[in-house]
């Protein structure tokens, strides 16, 4: 297709502002000018491989849009669905026709405007509306914790409802997994397994911040014939940097609050046997009473206990509490004769229980015991150094540590 005619009229402007000196408005503006013409209708100009308001569209299928002859050719296809996400394309060389590079979504409607030029250049439009299949199987995401107000440690979590593998379909599930945050942070999704994944910051979230994460994977594909649901979003709010480190050696435990010592309480941890873990830990959860029984965490014979136990803040899923332990105030400072808990006074353990939150961090040091796990008996995310947690990520891994496009990407800036 020739496209000579459009050529020659920018000639002659710049031939007649030369010879006449007439400034732009010769070829500006002016009723016989094609380029300052509203866009007239190119339906007969273009054709579709789909039907405005027919049967719903295989979503596997790609769309396309061809121009009819040599009257006019395509400029532009702009084909946005219901959540605003722009199907990617490709138009060819000639602007004869244009296709979809990637699979639509499922269950959506899409809206798709076809600009045009005829030979004279005039600008044409037109548009065309329909829906696509909904999907037969779906990828659903439910994010953690509960929303609220947490410590600077708290992780968010993904569980997802059918496992991914595939190296490219995790990308895809971890690109569209949005977290909103404070600028200048730097995070990343680590996969668990095929089913959970969880982010965390590189360093501790900023106090006295929000939080919120998102999915924006509704009706995309991620595999042969499953595609994302809906999911609902969660934000948290941030509190006080509220850092807690227990020494297993020296029996004293500092509670410190943005940066500041604001208490040292005297402590007795786990004994020869049931060493406390080492380890930086997350607040789980806080319990005014619970009943204590050896043998809900395996502990028999002469070891054996049955405690009521009050002012419970739970670090471990496996049962590792800082709590009141009003018979061990003789050894709290000077010796290690719990079961793995944390004891204090039931004075000092009702203080740290109203000045504790769930998402706060709870660090032990300088025990013989083994370290905290980093997945599966609590959160003991932070306890993994930042390079490999990066490697837990589909879309980081083998990438160059420190801020780049895709680390910008996964942690996008609230306004």
């Amino acid at each position: 297709m020739s496209h000579s005619p459009r050529l020659w009229t920018v000639l002659s402007c710049s031939l007649l502002v030369a010879s006449l000196g007439a400034g732009a408005t010769a070829c500006g503006s002016g009723d016989n000018n094609p380029l300052s013409a509203r866009p007239y209708d190119a339906g007969d100009q273009v054709a579709f491989n789909q039907a405005s308001g027919g049967r719903p569209a295989d979503p596997d299928k790609p769309l396309e849009v061809t121009a009819k002859g040599a009257e006019a050719r395509i400029t532009d296809v702009m084909a946005v669905d219901t959540h605003g996400r722009r199907l990617a394309g490709e138009l060819s060389a000639k602007g004869d026709r244009w296709h979809s590079i990637v699979p639509m979504a499922a269950g959506v409607r899409y809206t798709v405007t076809v600009s045009t030029e005829d030979q004279r250049g005039a600008p044409g439009q037109r548009t065309l509306v329909f829906g696509t299949t909904p999907a037969k199987k779906v990828l659903d995401v439910e994010f953690g914790p509960e929303e609220g107000k947490y410590g600077v440690g708290q992780p968010l979590t993904a569980e997802l409802n059918e496992p991914v593998k595939d190296k490219a379909a995790r990308a895809l599930v971890e690109r569209a997994l949005v977290v909103d945050a404070p600028p200048g942070v730097e995070g990343a999704w680590h996969w668990v397994d095929d089913k959970h994944l969880h982010f965390r910051p590189k360093d501790y979230w900023p106090a006295h911040s929000t939080v919120s994460v998102r999915s924006n994977l509704e009706g995309i594909k991620v595999s042969d014939e499953l595609h994302g649901a809906a999911s609902k979003p969660l934000t948290l709010e941030i509190g006080d940097r509220v850092e807690v480190t227990t020494d297993a050696s020296s029996h004293y435990l500092t509670f410190e609050r943005n940066g500041e010592v604001i208490n040292t309480i005297p402590v007795t941890t786990g004994k020869p046997g049931f060493s406390t873990r080492n380890g930086v830990k997350v607040v789980l959860g806080k319990q005014y009473f619970v009943q204590m029984r050896g043998d809900t965490v395996g502990i028999g014979g002469s070891e054996y206990y049955n405690l009521p136990v009050y002012y419970a803040t739970r670090v471990t899923w496996s049962g590792e509490y800082v709590h009141a332990a009003p018979w061990s105030v003789g050894s709290q400072g000077y010796e290690n004769v719990s079961h793995g808990c944390t004891g204090m006074s039931t004075g000092n353990a009702a203080w740290f229980y109203e000045n504790i939150t769930e998402g706060d961090i709870v660090r032990v040091i300088n025990s013989i015991g083994d370290d905290m796990d980093t997945f599966g008996n609590g959160y003991g995310d932070w306890n993994m150094e930042w390079k490999e947690w990066r490697e837990g990520s589909a879309l980081l891994k083998g990438t160059q540590e420190g801020r780049s496009p895709i680390d910008q990407a996964r942690l996008r800036p609230t306004v």
